[in-house]
């Protein structure tokens, strides 16, 4: 409202400088692409940032997801992976699991591989950067969502809406956690090793590579593996 932004980001671009584009919301909350009509009223995806901003999408080089190392879900809708049991509620707590601006609690389940290669897919994921792993330490055995069993009237190939994801039941491989702390790890190979099974597992699931890992709230508590600035 006090400059025309166009032309300033693409005068920056010409001139070589680094722009850093931050969306917000999850991708299933996209208008058109989310679990309608448990969305929100724009476009959460990386082709949103060419549509509000005037930076055409063929400028972008690079796209980082943003994703949790379990899966949390505000309000209504559907959630195939939530838990209801004491887990769920380990890691609401360990997480610190409150919507940042309605203040109401997350509802936390098992990391959705399935949800996430869409994701990768309708953003052209570049890298991702996985967050809060240090909120699965000390679980014995951690559960990633592979795939979905379908019910016998599904509609085919239609995969998206939230009549799809309700009908779904998550199908389930079971990977051994780890009981050392990863707070504050800032080096990929002092992780316990369960910890970077987990990490080539979730790589595997949705076909992106992890990039960054966040250990905790402090953002000197990061393992960066791939800089988005430093293709």
């Amino acid at each position: 409202m006090v400059a025309d932004v166009v032309p300033l980001l693409h005068g920056l671009r010409e001139n070589g400088d680094n722009l850093l584009f931050e969306g917000a919301q999850g991708a299933m909350l996209d208008v058109d692409l989310g679990t309608y009509p448990f969305v929100t009223s724009s476009n959460t995806t990386a082709g949103g940032t060419a549509v509000g901003s005037g930076f055409g999408p063929t400028y972008l080089d690079y796209v980082l997801g943003i994703t949790k190392a379990y899966a949390t879900r505000v309000g209504s809708g559907p959630f195939p992976t939530e838990l209801f049991d004491a887990t769920g509620e380990r890691l609401a707590e360990r997480g610190h699991e409150f919507g940042a601006t309605t203040g109401r609690p997350r509802r936390c389940g098992w990391f959705d591989a399935v949800a996430l290669r869409q994701a990768v897919q309708i953003n052209s994921i570049s890298g991702l950067c996985l967050t809060k792993l240090d909120v699965l330490d000390g679980l014995d055995t951690i559960r990633i969502c592979v795939g979905y069993e379908e019910p016998e009237d599904s509609i085919g190939n239609i995969h998206f809406g939230s009549e799809y994801y309700a009908g779904v039941k998550p199908i389930y491989e079971d990977i051994p956690g780890w009981q050392q702390s990863t707070l504050g790890i800032s080096q990929l190979d002092q992780l316990p090793d369960a910890a970077q099974n987990y990490i080539r597992r979730i790589e595997q699931s949705v076909g992106a590579k992890v990039a960054m890992i966040s250990t905790g709230p402090d953002r000197h508590e990061t393992i960066v593996l791939d800089h988005p600035f430093r293709q």
